[in-house]
């Protein structure tokens, strides 16, 4: 078995020791960006063998200058005789785009005759438009902003470029992270939502309903960990990567918060279930204070107008944030975050087809 690279390694080295000596004996005069952005682990760093099986390998996204982009047929060409059959132990080679399978590819080793290289030729405005749904990102609305997927989002500022000819990395600018009125939204549907809900841990298992307990709890923790990565200015990544991001220590909150979350989810009382969770929610209290998006908001872990639940008024930090929004186009809008924030449907929200729906949701 070949031994397992990350695939942002693999990916760079292919460029640079494969593909890019081509580019310089065939078309030394062409200007172009090459690099690996968009869809994948390998682009977030998560991949792992497992990763291996499909749409994974040495790969990159060649971006021309739409004068040059009648040039495709020919680069793909040069890279199809000349590409070698394997880099570093993987297949260079992969299969047609499986129709019955979202286009899905697979590596498969030849030994003969040209490549078919999981080298994507496009023009940056057309990546764009599939990728968002618009290739002007310097005049976006708040409905535009909301109306994205927050996993396109990061996929599209993250990974590396290879070569930048063509200053793309420049235009992505625009897209590093939410403006401050969408970013201060999110922020106060969150609590909003957690706000909503904040008193049902207790009364759940107070009726006997521990599973419901544990259920709310790990809604509240959702929410909780979407905090922290607005409070930090870090996209979200989609379901199956959050919690790997979120533990990561590129997410520069307090291990304490971290561990509070994760004994909320692991507690074996409805007592221990709601002290971490309640801790949880301080602790990120504590990160919204430091961060002085509103003027410090008093809290403490008390009673919930007399019964025996502990909260800290989560609906405390909403309505404060909410006050620095007003006279802004979103201080109408219903608090309900983001659509691909939603756990299980990332596939409608990625789906382009859907963006003007769920545009009218913020508009």
């Amino acid at each position: 078995m070949v031994e397992f690279i990350k695939g942002l390694d693999l990916c760079r080295g292919f460029f640079h020791e494969a593909a890019e000596p081509i580019l310089e004996r065939h078309f030394p005069e062409l200007r172009y960006s090459a690099g690996l952005i968009g869809y994948g682990s390998d682009v977030l760093g998560y991949d792992d063998p497992v990763s291996r099986d499909h749409m994974w390998g040495p790969r990159f996204y060649f971006f021309l200058d739409p004068a040059d982009i009648g040039r495709k047929e020919e680069v793909f060409d040069a890279f199809s005789r000349e590409l070698p059959y394997e880099y570093k132990g993987y297949s260079v080679n992969f299969t047609a785009p499986d129709p019955n399978d979202n286009g899905v590819q697979h590596p498969e080793f030849i030994t003969s005759g040209r490549v078919n290289p999981l080298i994507f030729i496009r023009t940056f405005d057309d990546f764009l438009e599939e990728q968002l749904g618009t290739s002007v990102l310097d005049s976006l609305t708040a409905a535009d902003w909301l109306t994205f997927s927050e996993h396109r989002l990061l996929s599209l500022t993250a990974g590396e470029w290879f070569r930048d000819g063509l200053n793309l990395s420049k235009r992505l600018d625009a897209i590093r992270f939410y403006p401050e009125d969408v970013r201060r939204y999110r922020i106060a549907a969150n609590w909003d939502i957690i706000a909503s809900e904040q008193a049902f841990v207790r009364r759940c298992a107070d009726v006997g309903d521990d599973l419901g307990s544990v259920i709310v709890a790990a809604r509240i923790a959702e929410r909780l960990m979407r905090l922290c990565f607005l409070y930090k200015k870090q996209y979200a990544p989609y379901s199956k990567w959050f919690g790997t991001a979120f533990a990561h220590p590129k997410l520069d909150v307090p291990q304490e918060l971290k561990d509070a979350l994760y004994g909320a989810l692991h507690a074996g009382s409805i007592t221990e279930r709601e002290n971490a969770l309640v801790r949880a929610q301080a602790l990120t209290a504590a990160l919204h204070n430091e961060s002085g998006i509103t003027a410090p908001v008093e809290y403490e872990v008390e009673s919930y107008y007399g019964r025996e639940i502990k909260v800290i008024f989560a609906d405390k930090f909403a309505e404060a944030v909410l006050e620095s929004l007003q006279g802004t186009p979103l201080a109408e809008v219903p608090l309900i975050d983001t659509f691909s924030s939603l756990g299980g449907i990332s596939n409608v929200s990625d789906d382009l087809r859907y963006s003007p729906l769920i545009r009218t949701l913020y508009e």
